[in-house]
């Protein structure tokens, strides 16, 4: 392997980390109000529900998507049983980027999905991490494995 090899490997894994300054880009939409929110892996969301987020909420950065399924079991000060699927843009920097949680109270459930790329809070709902791909297919091509 020369060291033409080792500086465009270099080079890709540089641009891989490089983070953006632009606003992130999040499906946003509500399924009570449209049901092409719900989607699902054989229904693919459609483009146009595709926003860019705003640059900041008062001082915080939007800097993540997020899916979050809500579940109403029963009656609960006039609300009756119901679900939906909320996508929106985030900024809440916390242990749970990337990664899902579950919240329960008096009468309902959610799940909350956050991702910090671009329209990543589609219907198939990935966590890996885009970089990490990018790196090991960069690896395999420079034949480092």
């Amino acid at each position: 392997m020369n060291n033409l090899q080792y500086l465009f490997g270099f080079l890709c894994l540089c641009v891989v980390y490089v983070q953006k300054s632009n606003a992130i880009t999040c499906y946003e939409c509500n399924s009570a109000q449209d049901k092409r929110c719900l989607g699902d892996l054989n229904n693919q969301l459609s483009d146009d529900l595709k926003k860019p987020c705003p640059e900041k909420k008062g001082d915080k950065p939007y800097t993540l998507c997020r899916k979050i399924k809500q579940v109403i079991d029963f009656e609960v000060n006039g609300l009756q049983p119901d679900s939906r699927v909320i996508r929106t843009c985030g900024y809440e920097d916390s242990q749970y980027q990337n990664r899902c949680y579950q919240r329960s109270g008096f009468g309902g459930r959610q799940e909350v999905c956050a991702c910090q790329h671009d329209s990543c809070n589609g219907s198939a709902f990935t966590v890996a991490s885009t970089s990490l791909i990018a790196t090991l297919l960069i690896l395999l091509r420079i034949n480092l494995f």
